[in-house]
């Protein structure tokens, strides 16, 4: 028989699904989060929401925190621990909203702190190395050299890249249509570079890749084909920058990932407006996007210098000498 806690988990997940629209992966950690979660609960006996208070909250965070492997090593990482205090709170939140319970007990608890991780970005003389390290002309290396420049030349996430269809793309006015998280669109410039390897790709490597009969209706218009003529996967797009990567001795630092970083620092290096930039990558907060202020003091300091009227202006001589009259 189902109680209160389960029924009110169900229609939060229905809630994310429907009305948020999390992605995949994000709902998948939801659930394992609130899994976890609903366990603690039922072990102290709680299987009404209502009675949950901010004391069982703050006990689940401790406990979170001592969790230990046979090392004696803490098992969750603080960025595992903070991310399981979102989904908790998302569920409590949402359970005050609908005016199932009388308050959100999760309000005022905190979770840990977890320290900003700066991108890695390439320089762009190292980007330039990765970009031309496909060679020759076959339609496998016409889709990787594709792949890439516009991993770094729209900054799409790699899921965003696996997803896209032909008619997502309109290589006449150089745009992109891309759908990001929780299903939102957004439209993205496409630079000449990335245009016409994507030309050469569609005119000749894709039609080659491209089977006499699609086992999948869902990849008959996949922009990016793997070998057997199906939609490439998030696996096979990482290799590919791997591969690419460790002909140019970049394999320990670069990922689909940093190519996306490598697009909003090189960008924001060059004057680009942040919000023009949260707007281009699909971030939903411009805090987000701020972190990539961080990455490049030579930045910082050439805005300064710009900007500032003292920035650059000598100090005044000093004149005068024995005969001097003091101010």
């Amino acid at each position: 028989m189902t109680d209160a806690l389960a029924e009110m988990l169900a229609e939060h997940d229905d809630w994310c699904t429907v009305e948020r629209g999390l992605a995949e992966n994000s709902l998948l950690a939801y659930r394992r989060d609130l899994k976890r979660y609903e366990t603690f609960l039922r072990s102290r006996g709680l299987t009404d929401p209502g009675a949950i208070d901010e004391s069982t909250v703050h006990a689940y965070v401790t406990y979170l925190e001592s969790l230990t492997d046979d090392d004696g090593q803490r098992l969750l990482a603080p960025s595992s621990v903070a991310r399981a205090v979102v989904a908790v709170r998302s569920f409590h939140r949402f359970c005050a909203h609908e005016g199932l319970v009388a308050s959100d007990p999760s309000d005022e608890v905190g979770a840990p702190r977890v320290a900003q991780g700066i991108p890695k970005a390439l320089d762009e003389d190292e980007v330039e190395r990765l970009l031309g390290s496909v060679s020759g002309d076959s339609p496998l290396a016409q889709r990787d050299r594709a792949l890439l420049e516009l991993l770094y030349g729209t900054g799409i996430r790699i899921s965003e890249a696996v997803g896209l269809d032909l008619d997502d793309l309109d290589l006449d006015d150089a745009m992109v249509r891309v759908l990001g998280k929780g299903g939102k669109e957004r439209v993205v410039p496409i630079g000449r570079s990335a245009r016409l390897a994507l030309t050469a790709y569609l005119r000749d490597g894709r039609l080659a890749l491209r089977p006499t009969r699609v086992r999948k209706a869902a990849d008959a218009d996949a922009v990016f084909l793997n070998a057997r003529g199906g939609r490439i996967s998030r696996q096979a797009c990482w290799q590919i920058v791997q591969r690419a990567a460790e002909r140019v001795a970049l394999e320990e630092r670069c990922s689909p990932h940093v190519l996306r970083h490598s697009c909003a620092t090189h960008m924001l290096d060059h004057g680009a407006d942040l919000r023009v930039v949260q707007e281009l990558l699909g971030h939903a907060s411009i805090s987000t996007t701020q972190v990539y202020t961080k990455v490049s003091p030579a930045r910082l300091r050439a805005v300064y210098e710009a900007a500032h009227p003292r920035a650059k202006k000598a100090r005044p001589k000093t004149t005068g000498g024995p005969g001097a009259t003091a101010a």
